[in-house]
């Protein structure tokens, strides 16, 4: 889940030195206990920093250092061969399987049955939670599923040292940060104590994967027994969940996606991520796969959405998709947080079948189309080897100005001859 923490002021290095106000009137640092080397001097340089900047901007010295007395360096981000290091979003599994494969691994028989027993076992709790916070339960579950396999591996990093871990590596210094400067904070005000800071490799904590900053913000009591447990209380880290969910625009009781049909001849430059509305969706000629009608008014927006292009299954996609990805930006989790929604509800999905006999684009292709769509003017954006919205639109643009048909911006081997050829 990604979310944004206040980010700490700027403040001497030494824990025990003064500055000013704006004023002129003299603030002091407080003084804390020398921290034992962590056995990595980057790591010791960065911590008696940030230590300090933080004292300075308010944070308890106690906190801090307890926060930060025990961090050591982890082999993943600092290490010779770190994979964390050396891993940048383009590798992520989200972002470089094909979706198919990326679906097979997420949406599993096995999590659509455990969630629907989840949602038998705990109906009276979703109850309350549905009630107070206008979440759908199965969406919740879903998260739930996808994020801890339903709470069952919640993570054995501290996160505290995730993150100190992940600022000394430097690419995302100022995020690892601001979630420290979260965690001190959640430690101040009670929420939790240093020992119960369990959590994933990048620092998300309990059953339902927050961040600290969003813990902060989201978090909630709702067991009543006066702490917000979301390692060990399930009630708290789905309604938790829940509060994050209303406070991103989830719309209760309306579909996330729906599979569709579409005419013969449709113009498939249409799926260009705009939303329109359903009512003009229909003039167009699409229809749920399923058959029936559309369970979303008809004057709800959606845009049409090409996962693998016009041979592939085709969605219409509502707000509550873009909600999904408040939790995780890229188009596979969210499409397989919708599906497992759908599914432990006993519904399966996708219908059509995956074109996998299309050639894939590597990711070195994928830099090869974006470099050569930027150079004929149509915008690609960063030339990453990731083949997102940025990329496809470009292409699609491309298709329709050179007559190209489909004009659906899949990346496909095909498509980047096409590119290359009027390059």
């Amino acid at each position: 889940m990604t979310a944004c923490a206040s980010t700490p002021q700027d403040a001497p290095n030494s824990g025990d030195s003064t500055g000013s106000s704006a004023g002129n009137v003299p603030i002091t640092i407080p003084s804390i206990p020398p921290f034992e080397s962590s056995g990595n001097a980057s790591m010791d340089t960065w911590r008696d920093d940030f230590a300090a900047r933080a004292m300075a901007a308010g944070r308890d010295p106690a906190i801090v250092h307890a926060t930060l007395r025990n961090i050591s360096p982890l082999d993943l981000y600092l290490g010779e061969d770190a994979s964390v290091a050396k891993t940048d979003i383009a590798d992520q599994a989200e972002f470089a399987k094909p979706i198919w494969d990326y679906v097979a691994s997420a949406v599993t028989e096995g999590r659509k049955t455990r969630g629907a027993d989840r949602l038998s076992e705990l109906v009276a709790t979703f109850d309350r939670i549905e009630a107070a916070y206008g979440v759908d339960r199965e969406a919740i579950t879903a998260i739930w599923a996808m994020e801890t396999n339903l709470g069952s591996y919640i993570g054995n990093f501290d996160a505290a040292n995730t993150l100190a871990n992940m600022a000394v590596e430097g690419r995302r210094q100022r995020l690892a940060e601001n979630e420290l400067t979260a965690l001190m904070k959640l430690q101040e005000r009670g929420d939790v104590s240093r020992e119960d800071l369990i959590s994933g490799w990048a620092g998300a904590m309990g059953q339902t994967q927050f961040m600290p900053s969003t813990f902060l913000t989201y978090a909630v009591d709702f067991d009543g027994d006066g702490k917000k447990d979301l390692w060990n209380s399930a009630p708290d880290a789905l309604a938790s969940a829940a509060n994050y969910l209303r406070a991103s625009g989830y719309q209760k009781d309306q579909p996330w996606g729906v599979e569709v049909l579409a005419p013969n001849e449709f113009d498939w430059s249409l799926a260009d991520g705009e939303d329109r509305r359903l009512a003009t969706w229909m003039s167009y000629g699409i229809s749920p796969i399923a058959g029936g009608p559309f369970t979303a008014p008809e004057t709800a927006y959606a845009e049409l959405w090409l996962p693998t292009g016009a041979t592939g299954p085709k969605y219409l996609l509502f707000k509550n998709f873009d909600v999904f990805k408040t939790y995780n930006r890229s188009d596979s989790y969210a499409f397989s947080v919708g599906l497992l929604t759908d599914g432990v509800l006993g519904q399966t999905g996708p219908i059509a079948v995956w074109p996998k006999e299309l050639e894939q684009l590597t990711r070195r292709d994928v830099m090869v189309l974006q470099s050569n769509l930027n150079r004929l003017g149509f915008d690609a954006g960063a030339v990453d080897g990731i083949a997102g919205r940025g990329t496809k639109g470009a292409l699609r643009r491309f298709q329709k100005a050179n007559d190209i048909s489909p004009a659906d911006g899949y990346p496909t081997s095909i498509a980047l001859e096409q590119v290359l050829d009027a390059s």
